[in-house]
This record gives structure tokens, sequence and C-alpha cells, in this order.
């Protein structure tokens, strides 16, 4: 445990007129108020928050967050008062304390409904005073560095909640180092397979290629100091979450990620982080559609550099971030500029912008939210988005965040453009309405009367804006289609447990689940919104059958028609966790596509023949075949040890078809039985890891290009 004199010498490292004195009296009251307790470790309880304090010492924060770290777990779980701390050591610290007692006892995870009431109370504590959230930021740190001493259960509920909440809160705040380091913590413990097989790869990329970091680094700095620029120059490997955020998000093997390192130049002056780009992009040539300039478009919370991608050393791709020494203080402590100290007093930082602002309109646009869930939904889109500069035809520029389609870009500009949607040309060119928009785009809006919301544009929206308007919308139109849908839904369900689904029954189950009534309870049924499952727990919990049980491929789509078929399109072989769409034939039901499958252009102009359709939630059985391209080396033993791994993963080989033999090399095509999308992200990533596997992709008929793993 660090000692109260090595603490207030790391405070004095950044501010020497600190308050020795009052440290010390903190130090000592926490110590006292903790004394016998201990944590799961067996140390002393109070070793907890002395290291929350020391991580805030990184921030370089003042003396009244220092000293809430040391107190802040006194109200909670000791005798101390808030009287006492107000007495000791100033209203100011005790309303610090109380504010982070309160958000210690919000349950996070909780049910949905209560989540959302209490993510409103969170923003609301935030709002008062952001240091409260610092100290809060800090102390979920400490605890993900020291969670191996809890319970296995208690580490995933702990990591779950770390990153769905407390990690992209960190980086909307543009505290980025944190939230790195958070989500790293929380992925070893909720895939540490999938985490090992990323370090794996490193070590034998660096065995390969040897320290690519240092020698890139130099190149750069002879560069810079050839074109007489001052700047330090940086280089490091991504965190390995970062790296499968990336695989799972651009569908690619970890061989073909462009950016698993990055490098950062710091410059003296914002004319010399042009002039470094310039340097750079005249010894390397640049990426197309790669660039991106945050200083001059600013991220709402102040973030500012310059993003670009070269082809370096031996051709490999590296992500550059170049900003002055501003601007990188405001990248890596975020909100906590505004109370850093440098030399004794509050560094003015022109780059740093209030946080709070942020937070008041988050918490304004989404006050008058009437559904609970709309709410969670949106407030996460928010904290986890990170934006992209799209134009209207006018030249406006309109914010969106990173994912979003053309869908998204009509309701920013207003719900009534968003609800007559018919088409979209972005850059004067026609594209489906799930196109991604890239940072610079121009987006025209195609719109038309008596046109009204789809139900397959919630697979298409992102923002949160778009798929509550959406929602809104269909409830209204669609309401009577939704609640019939789901009366079939909700009979059939009551009959596998051996009941019948009256009026009365489904009045019980809307008052179990807090809505307003059995038609609200069906609308929401109907739309895929609620599942059957969840409507026999409100009234039978003991009866209604086990979410774990296999559901039967014979009913894991929703949204046809009572006895309607539907089959697989062989072309994209869609998964459960995909999302999908169906077309109709006749006299052939229902052919269900992936939502991005090449071949649904073809039906672009028959929209009588689209249908609104969702996987079942659940556990399918491994039933689904898809098809993975997989190149090995021509060795002993290599195809039986890549079979035993299939087998390992609890994947079936259905098929398997050599499509190329070569004297160092084989490449075959493997048809697979799975559950879901997910089994097969986690077998291809295994596959991946292989020293004998040059590559792993899934195979689509017809499509242009594989989709890699």
């Amino acid at each position: 445990m660090i000692a109260a004199d090595d603490l207030i010498a790391l405070v004095r490292n950044y501010n020497p007129k600190t308050n020795a004195k009052r440290l010390t009296a903190a130090y000592e009251f926490g110590k006292a108020m903790h004394e016998g307790q201990t944590r799961h470790s067996g140390e002393p309880y109070f070793s907890h928050p002395v290291a929350v304090a020391a991580i805030l010492t990184e921030q370089r924060l003042d003396d009244a967050t220092i000293i809430t770290a040391l107190l802040h777990d006194t109200i909670e779980d000791t005798k101390a008062s808030y009287g006492q701390i107000a007495e000791h050591f100033g209203d100011e610290v005790a309303v610090l304390v109380d504010g982070v007692t309160k958000l210690t006892n919000l349950q996070l995870s909780s049910l949905e409904t209560k989540q959302a009431e209490n993510f409103r109370k969170l923003f609301m504590a935030m709002s008062k005073d952001l240091r409260v959230i610092l100290v809060k930021l800090a102390d979920r740190l400490h605890n993900m560095r020291t969670i191996k001493a809890m319970k296995p259960e208690k580490q995933v509920q702990k990591a779950r909640e770390t990153m769905d909440i407390f990690a992209p809160l960190a980086g909307r705040m543009g505290m980025q180092w944190m939230r790195e380091e958070l989500e790293d913590l929380a992925f070893r413990v909720l895939n540490p397979e999938g985490r090992q097989s990323i370090i794996r790869r490193f070590i034998t990329l660096q065995r390969e290629t040897g320290d690519v970091i240092h020698r890139i680094t130099g190149d750069m700095r002879g560069e810079l100091d050839k074109a007489g620029i001052e700047a330090e120059v940086f280089g490091r490997a991504k965190k390995p979450y970062s790296i499968w955020r990336k695989m799972q998000e651009k569908e690619q093997g970890f061989s073909r990620l462009s950016d698993i390192y990055g490098f950062r130049v710091i410059t003296g002056s914002e004319e010399d982080c042009y002039r470094a780009l310039g340097a750079i992009h005249q010894r390397w040539r640049a990426v197309p559609g790669r660039f991106k300039d945050y200083i001059s478009q600013p991220k709402s919370n102040g973030y500012r550099s310059i993003h670009t991608t070269v082809s370096g050393r031996d051709g490999k791709r590296v992500e550059v971030q170049i900003r002055t020494r501003q601007m990188h203080d405001v990248a890596e402590t975020g909100v906590a500029a505004h109370w850093s100290y440098r030399d004794g007093v509050r560094s003015e930082n022109p780059f740093a912008v209030d946080p709070a602002k942020w937070i008041a309109s988050l918490t304004e646009q989404f006050d008058n939210e009437e559904d609970h869930e709309d709410f969670l939904e949106a407030v996460k889109l928010e904290m986890y988005s990170d934006q992209v500069f799209c134009f209207t035809p006018k030249g406006d520029v309109v914010k969106q965040p990173r994912g979003a389609t053309p869908i998204d870009f009509a309701y920013a500009i207003h719900t009534r453009i968003g609800h007559a949607c018919v088409g979209a040309k972005v850059d004067g060119i026609r594209v489906p309405l799930w196109t991604r928009l890239k940072n610079g785009q121009s987006v025209d809006i195609i719109t038309a009367e008596g046109q009204t919301p789809q139900v397959s544009w919630l697979e298409i929206a992102v923002t949160g804006k778009a798929r509550t308007a959406i929602r809104r919308a269909l409830r209204e139109v669609d309401r009577e289609r939704f609640i019939k849908l789901g009366r079939e839904l909700a009979r059939s369900a009551f009959e596998n447990v051996g009941r019948k689904a009256t009026d009365k029954v489904l009045e019980t189950a809307a008052r179990a689940l807090r809505l307003k009534d059995r038609g609200e309870l069906l609308a929401r049924l109907g739309s895929a919104e609620l599942t059957a499952h969840d409507v026999v727990q409100a009234v039978y919990p003991d009866l209604a059958p086990d979410e774990g049980d296999a559901i039967s491929p014979r009913r894991a789509v929703i949204g046809l028609e009572p006895g309607q078929k539907f089959e697989r399109a062989p072309c994209c072989q869609p998964l459960p966790g995909e999302r999908i769409v169906g077309i109709t034939y006749r006299g052939k039901g229902v052919v269900v596509h992936a939502i991005d499958c090449q071949k649904l252009s073809a039906f672009e102009d028959q929209p009588d023949r689209w249908v609104d359709l969702h996987w079942q939630s659940g556990t399918h059985p491994a039933a689904y075949d898809a098809s993975l391209e997989v190149t090995i080396g021509n060795d002993a033993g290599v195809l039986g040890r890549i079979c035993t791994l299939i087998g390992e993963k609890k994947a079936n080989i259905s098929n398997l078809v050599f499509v190329d033999r070569k004297p160092d090399f084989y490449r075959l095509l493997i048809s697979v039985e799975l559950r879901d999308l997910e089994q097969l992200h986690s077998l291809m990533l295994m596959l991946e890891a292989e020293s004998d596997v040059a590559s792993v992709e899934r195979h689509r008929e017809g499509a242009d290009t594989l989709v890699r793993g």
C-alpha cells in the first residue's frame, strides 16, 4: 500500500502548492475508518482507496478529487457520516463523496427498466460535478485490475458492466487510455481464449518481423528531421480487445488488419501538424479513405488530431496520429483536463471542452422518452459512438456515429424526412439504405408522399433518435398487424406449457412486465421487442421452458405468416445473430437472406416481395451450414489438426472439397454446421491463430469478395 508521504509526493510532482496537511489528514481519517476491513485478496481494504487516489494523480487532479478518492467508501462501508466529512474536509469534499456513494448504490446491470432509471440518475449526478464520475471510473479501474480475487460469477458480472457502461463512458468523456484498459481487462474475463489467440498471433508476428515499432519510429523521426520539424514520435501495439473489435467490425482476420500498430507524432504547433502530415505522405503512400482531420472538425469531447494510414516499411499499413502537446493532453485525459494542474496552477488548455454540455444535451434529448428501453439503448449508442461528418446537398454538415446509414441521416435532418424516405444518393450515386456512411460524403435523401417507416429499418438504423422514431411510427401504423401476430405467438407459447392465452392471463403478464395493457404487450410481442418466453415467464415462472433449450429450426424465424415455410438462401447462408430479410416466391415460401447479401439488390424495385424477419432469441442447435475457405500448409498432420480444432468448437464438418493443391499449400472449402454467428467468429479466430493456417475466409456464393473472419 502506498504510504501517505509517497502519495503526497505524487501530487507535488504536478502541484507543488498542494495542501499536504489536508491530504495527510484525509489519509489518516480513511485509514482509521477502514481499520480491520479487508479486500477479497486479504489485503487491508484501505489499500483500494489509496490506489484509486494514485490513479487520479496520473491525471494531475486537484486536492478535492484526491481527498474524495481516499474517502469515497467511508460513508458506504464505515461508521463515518456525511456530517463528519463536511466538518473535517469541507462541504465540497462531502458532496463529492456523497455523489460517489450514490453512484455505487446504483445497480447499473440490473433489469432493463430499472437500469434505464439508474442511467438517468447517473447523468444527473455527473452533471452536478463531473469529478464524481472521475473518481468512480478510477475506482472501477482498480477493481478490474484486481478482479482475480473475486468469485468467477462476480468477475463476469463486473466485466460485462465494465464493457457495457464504464469503458464506453470513459471513451466518450475523452479518456481513451482508460477506455482501452477497462475494455482489455473485461475482455480478459469474458473471452480469455480470444484474448490469448490475439497475443499468440502478436508473438508470432514479432518473431517473424522483429521490432517493427522501433524501426518505423526511427524512419518517421528521420523524415521529420529532414523537413526541419521538431516533434516527438511514439509507437505502440494496439491492445488485444481493440484488435478483436476491429476484426469483428471489419470481418477480417488478424493478418489483414491495417492498424495493429499505432504511431503518434507530437508537434509544437498546429502548423507543424500539417507540415508533419506532408512529410509523412511524401515519404509513404497514403491509404485512400483512411484520412480524418479532427483538428478542423473536432469531436464533441474536444478531441483534436489528424489521423492517416500509410503503407510503411515493407508495405505494412500503419495508423499515424498527429497533434500538438495541448491537443495530446486533452486526448489523454479528456474531461480531467478541466481540473488538471501544472506547476501548482490550473492549466489553461484552449482545446478542452466542458463535457457537462454533452451530458446536459444527452439528458435533455432523452428526458421526455416514454420508453425506458429506448432511452437505455439511445444512451449506450451515444456513449459508444465515434463520429463521421457528412454533408447535405446544400453543404450543411451533419454529424453521425460511425456505422450510420442514410436512414439515420434522414432522421437527423427531421423526423418527417426520415418517415418519408424511399431512397438515398451518396455522392450522386443511388445506394441501398443499409449503406454505411463515410466521412466527407454528400448525402441526398429521396422522399415520397405516403411512405411510412418499414420494420426492416430497425435493423438498418443505428442511432437512438432514428430507432426511437421508427418504433413509435411502427407502433401506430402496424399496431393491428403486430397485435395479431403477437396473439398467435402468445397462443402458441402458452399452449406449449399447457395453458391458454386468455385476456386475463395477458393482462396479468402486461402488469408484471410494467406495460400499459394487453394490447401493448401483444404489439411488442409481434414486433419482436418482447419474446414469448418473457411473457410466459411473467405469469408462470415455474412452467416457462428454459431459454437454454434449443430452438427448433422450423420455428427459428419470426415474422412469417402462419404456416408459411422458409429456407436459408444458399448464396449468403445467414446465421442466427445476423440481420436478415425475406424474399417471397410463389409456391416456395420465403427465402431468408442476410441483410448485406449482394443478391438483394436485384429485388430493390419489388418492395412487395420483401418480408421483415428476425431470428428467434435463445439458443439454436448446430444445424446451419456455413462455408469456410481455408488455406493451409502442405505438411503431414495439418488437415487432421484442423478437423480436430473444428470438432473442439462443437462444429460438425458436413462437407470438405479441395479447391486448389500446390506443392506448399492446400486451399479447401469446408462446410460446417453451426449454431450462430458468434460460434462462426470464434471458430474462425481459433483457426486463424494456428501457425499452419495461412488464411480463413467465410465463403459466400455470388459475392464479389469473400467475407473474412
